[in-house]
């Protein structure tokens, strides 16, 4: 056996470069590079390596580690999984800061290979600088906070570990059924210690994504229920798209008459402009989805993961409905007490279209979807309607007195956010890619964002995770550079993570940043109001004379920020400033920063649907006792499994 001596983060670097996939008989090189932010637990052996012989590996300089992180995630998933960024960090804080987002790879299943320094593996120098001790076990170090947030987890502490440990790693990635974040923490003297590695280990590689079929007795099982049904409805999840399914879910929908509703992952891997496409369904739904959701006797689940917003806190559905779940992956296939069949989305679409085919089988709904579909479409154009005048003034006021008259005192802006949803789908380019991830935009986006260019809806919904939006959309240019991205994110979000709009001007990727400055946290503050709390903690706003922050609120100028750091800046205060800088920006080669002051509470609405939040069961106020007696009658008639 021949051996070639290199130290483990020369090995590992040429490892990388050698791994492919092949993926319905297309081979591609899957790791595109490797993203870092370099400290002394990493620099000198990865950081030596890539120095001295990265092969094909691009390197990426990120500029805060949870938002590398994030930007790698956005990558992978804008490649539909097949291609992804590393991202290495040294120890302590900067291993820390991946850990939120390996949580939220994880949670969304996208491949996010973690390399973080680790404490030496010989102990000797024990503690080094950033090193966490613990008393009750000398083993533990930062990076075993990986362990609860990723699909695999290994610690490199000799050698000969690397190889079986990156065979698993590529296993864990390249798997439709099991990916998510994938941890290989890496002991700092660990890292330049030599070893005579087998030349086979660092051959090219190929991991092959096949498209299992569900067996033939899941397959007679969900045809014998979905036989009976009269109103089915299918539910497009993040699977769909994975899988490039979309083609296939609609040839089955259309041939069977059977209306389908979209989770945040999985729009846009069908065109909205389909005369079975509800759009958006559940507690970010819109009135077509969840009115024909109420009426359906089945429900057939493709690579969704029916979390609490796709099922209303499993309240949307009769209690007499039955579900049908098709996935890849066994644990989201046997929720919600289902029938299910294993398999690859578009196999197991297409192997029931065959079969139902032969029964002849349509359904009931008969003209309701087309209705349903078009009393939306009424709604939608009120909401493109829905603009600042005395009416709104006092209706809105009256929900939250003082908040409007402050806001426009303060900040000046009388743009709504739904009107400028609709303004702003108007006038950029059909294809062009949406990110978001958190506040109240994920839900105005899934009822009101239409597209029929495929995969141009990226939204991260599963951990909802603010700072996700602007890392991501550098992640997507980086995955398409030949597409327009545009980060749709609120004030809240970019004051906690706008570090990568740096990279992206170092890269010359032009990302657009939409930010919607509500001059708070706009979304929680009309969850904690509508629940029977107070206006509290939730506006940004000057501490006042009592103490209290409730003072002017903060008139933050953001287009400034992004000026200062080198992107261009728009300031926003109204319907015609903002047309004039969207226009304006796509004459830009640099990234911008659209700086709307966008009035609070100008949303969507819940359209007939309820969520399952914690509310207090004690209470003073006579609004907190109606809630949660209403939480109570509400919780009686979901489902409890």
């Amino acid at each position: 056996m021949s051996t070639i001596r290199l130290t483990v983060a020369q090995a590992l670097v040429k490892f990388l470069d050698a791994q492919y996939v092949c993926f319905d008989g297309r081979e591609e090189r899957f790791v595109e590079g490797v993203a870092a932010v370099f400290g002394h637990g990493i620099v000198l052996g990865l950081g030596q390596a890539l120095d001295a012989d990265a092969g094909r590996l691009r390197y990426f300089q990120g500029k805060n580690e949870q938002g590398m992180a994030h930007m790698a995630a956005g990558f992978a998933k804008q490649h539909n999984r097949r291609k992804i960024i590393a991202a290495a960090s040294s120890i302590g804080p900067g291993a820390a800061n991946m850990v939120t987002a390996a949580a939220c790879a994880s949670v969304n299943n996208i491949p996010l290979l973690l390399l973080p320094g680790d404490a030496f593996s010989t102990r000797q120098p024990d503690p080094v600088l950033q090193q966490l001790e613990q008393e009750y076990d000398d083993s533990i170090t930062t990076n075993d906070a990986f362990r609860p947030v990723c699909k695999y987890f290994a610690r490199v502490n000799r050698p000969e570990q690397l190889m079986s440990a990156m065979i698993h790693a590529m296993r864990v990635l390249t798997d439709p059924a099991q990916t998510g974040a994938v941890c290989v923490a890496l002991p700092q003297d660990v890292q330049g210690e030599a070893y005579d590695f087998p030349e086979r280990f660092l051959q090219k590689r190929v991991h092959r994504i096949s498209r299992p079929v569900p067996p033939e007795e899941e397959l007679e099982a969900v045809l014998a229920l979905l036989q009976t049904a009269q109103r089915p409805l299918l539910i497009c999840g993040g699977g769909v798209r994975y899988s490039e399914a979309g083609t296939a879910l609609l040839r089955f929908c259309e041939a069977f008459h059977i209306p389908f509703a979209e989770t945040q992952a999985g729009k846009s891997a069908a065109p909205s402009g389909n005369a079975y496409n509800l759009g958006g369904v559940g507690v970010t739904g819109n009135s077509a989805a969840n009115e024909l959701a109420k009426q359906a006797d089945c429900v057939i689940a493709v690579g969704s993961r029916l979390s609490d917003f796709t099922t209303s806190s499993k309240w949307l559905f009769a209690q007499n409905c039955r579900f049908i779940n098709l996935n890849i992956n066994r644990f989201h296939a046997e929720k919600l007490d289902a029938v299910y069949a294993l398999g690859d989305a578009k196999a197991s679409l297409e192997a029931l279209h065959k079969r139902l085919s032969a029964m002849g089988y349509r359904s009931g709904w008969q003209e309701k979807i087309t209705l349903a579909k078009q009393g939306w479409q009424r709604e939608m154009a009120a909401l493109a309607a829905y603009h600042y005048d005395e009416g709104f003034r006092t209706l809105v006021q009256a929900q939250n007195p003082g908040s409007i008259a402050d806001f426009i005192r303060d900040l000046g802006g009388t743009l709504t956010q739904t009107q400028a949803i609709c303004l702003i789908r108007e006038h950029i380019a059909p294809d062009a890619i949406v990110v978001g991830a958190s506040g109240s935009l994920p839900g105005d986006l899934q009822r009101m964002w239409e597209t029929d260019a495929k995969d141009s809806y990226h939204m991260e919904y599963g951990y909802s995770c603010m700072g996700y939006e602007i890392a991501a959309a550098l992640g997507c240019k980086l995955a398409q550079p030949e597409k327009e991205v545009y980060s749709m994110v609120g004030d809240g979000s970019f004051l906690m993570l706008h570090s990568e709009l740096v990279t992206a001007l170092q890269e010359g990727k032009k990302i657009n940043l939409l930010l919607f400055d509500n001059a708070g946290f706009g979304c929680i503050n009309n969850l904690q109001m509508s629940n029977g709390v107070g206006n509290f903690g939730t506006e940004f706003r000057y501490r006042g004379a009592d103490g209290d922050l409730s003072g002017a609120m903060m008139g933050i100028d953001y287009a400034g920020v992004g000026e200062a750091l080198g992107a261009k800046g728009y300031r926003v205060r109204n319907q015609e400033e903002l047309l004039a800088a969207l226009e304006d920006s796509k004459t830009e080669a640099r990234c911008t920063v659209i700086d709307m002051k966008v009035l609070p509470k100008t949303m969507t609405d819940g359209y007939g649907s309820w969520w399952h939040v914690g509310v207090a069961a004690v209470s003073e106020g006579t609004a907190a006792q109606s809630v949660y007696q209403e939480k109570e009658a509400q919780l009686r008639r979901a489902r409890q499994y």
